[in-house]
């Protein structure tokens, strides 16, 4: 495999980890809604104290799925949807074009 497939499935590893946990699908779930300072998702997530969700963060963030960035004191967390765009294109995108070309045909008949 290619240098670059090496560092794609590594990248790919680290999003499918971080979507792996339902407490970081449901951080995620927050981020899609709207951008959260840390404070606010820290209090979404009332039954996880606050070491828990910046470990969390982490990991979200190693994978490239959460981005922050520094407003004065507070720190702004927004989704990066382009990781899962990318598990979209890899694993899915074929099966959805599939599905479209048969109700095509369907609809033809």
């Amino acid at each position: 495999m290619s240098e670059a497939g090496d560092k794609s499935t590594e990248d790919d590893d680290l999003v499918f980890k971080a979507l792996a946990s339902p407490v970081r699908r449901r951080m995620l779930d927050q981020l899609k809604e709207s951008t959260q300072t840390t404070g606010s998702l820290c209090a979404a997530l009332p039954d996880l104290d606050r070491t828990t969700v910046l470990q969390h963060l982490r990991v979200l963030e190693r994978a490239g799925l959460v981005t922050g960035r520094k407003v004065g004191r507070e720190r702004h967390l927004s989704l990066a949807p382009m990781p899962i765009q990318r598990i979209y294109e890899r694993w899915i995108s074929d099966y959805m074009r599939a599905a479209v070309d048969l109700l095509g045909r369907l609809d033809a008949t």
